[in-house]
């Protein structure tokens, strides 16, 4: 036998599955008839094997075969390597499987609430076998989560650096003061300026990129809010505001029921709006499926079907500053001195 073999080169999965039918059922007759292939191209497979990994793996004994010291030596590594291929190709099938099937959404409670059950409707319409998977996260979490690639896109505010995230924007919205129905600036029809640092504020998620711009404008503003209560969701600060607890701060696309049902009355920041925007933020080296962008179309529809979607929502992503002023008169009633 030859001396010269190639031990750099791969060795052939074939021929590894040849060598371990043939190790187990010793006859050539047989492994060709397990591998639906003829007794000659197992015995041309294995003598191929044999030259490349230069040593003799069989002894033939009559009809049958038995492995040499090298060959037992061998089959270990063989049954290895062929494992090691299989469950390769097994966790590639189930990845291309799951990355047709699943699609896995980060949003906020707020936006898991409002926004994605008509969105996830439609999705489901038109991809009846997909699996969705909703993780609740703020602006900073579905980043992360992004960056990990524990989720696939996430319904968040628009970061304040991309980095290797692409942001497709969807929607903008404004921010505005919301107090129960017995609050004396329903009965007065405006609010005071003077009168703002005065009343018990619901401060929503402390330390939140949201929280961080209402605390911003108002600092531009000269004006220091009273903190009364800090609570964990907008639901809460609704909930509160409603019973009279204190002011919140929201955007009333969260609070379309209560402003119908006349539960919460809503008043203008000031004459600067403070806006802010959103869109889908994915991983910018990889490309949307199919899926994932009937995701995207599918919130843009349903913002504009509330309203919230508008060419302020692009122009944004070209310069616009969160919580900057904006042109136009607010729709809100006005801010008085």
């Amino acid at each position: 036998m030859s001396d010269v073999h190639h031990p750099l080169e791969p060795l052939d999965g074939r021929q590894l599955r040849t060598f371990i039918t043939l190790a187990k059922t010793g006859s050539f007759t047989q492994a060709g008839r397990e591998l639906s292939v003829t007794q000659s191209a197992v015995s041309h497979a294995m003598k191929a094997l044999e030259r490349d990994i230069g040593c003799r793996l069989f002894d033939r004994l009559g009809k049958k075969v038995h492995l040499t010291p090298a060959g037992e030596h061998f089959l270990h590594h063989a049954e290895r390597i062929v494992g090691a291929m299989t469950q390769a190709r097994t966790t590639m099938g189930h990845l291309e499987k799951w990355g047709q099937t699943h699609l896995r959404i980060g949003a906020s409670a707020e936006a898991s609430q409002h926004i994605l059950p008509s969105v996830l409707q439609e999705v489901l319409r038109n991809f009846p076998q997909i699996l969705l998977t909703i993780e609740p996260c703020d602006d900073a979490g579905a980043k992360d989560l992004l960056e990990g690639r524990r989720i696939d896109l996430a319904l968040t505010l628009r970061p304040e650096a991309n980095g290797a995230m692409q942001f497709e924007p969807v929607f903008s919205d404004e921010l505005a003061l919301f107090v129960g129905p017995d609050h004396p600036w329903v009965r007065a029809g405006h609010v005071a300026r003077a009168d703002l640092e005065s009343q018990p504020f619901l401060r929503c998620c402390k330390g939140s990129r949201t929280d961080r711009l209402i605390d911003a404008y108002f600092k531009h503003e000269n004006i220091t809010l009273n903190s009364a209560v800090e609570v964990g969701s907008m639901e809460a600060v609704k909930t509160l505001a409603t019973l009279g607890v204190g002011v919140g701060v929201l955007p009333p696309w969260v609070a379309r029921r209560e402003l119908r049902e006349g539960s919460l009355a809503m008043f203008p920041l000031g004459k600067r709006k403070l806006k802010r925007y959103w869109g889908i933020l994915h991983p910018s080296d990889l490309p949307l499926t199919l899926a994932q962008d009937a995701f995207l179309r599918s919130c843009r529809e349903r913002c504009e079907a509330l309203g919230l979607a508008d060419s302020g929502a692009a122009a944004s992503d070209r310069g616009s500053h969160d919580g900057g002023s904006t042109a136009g008169a607010s729709a809100l009633p006005p801010l008085h001195a």
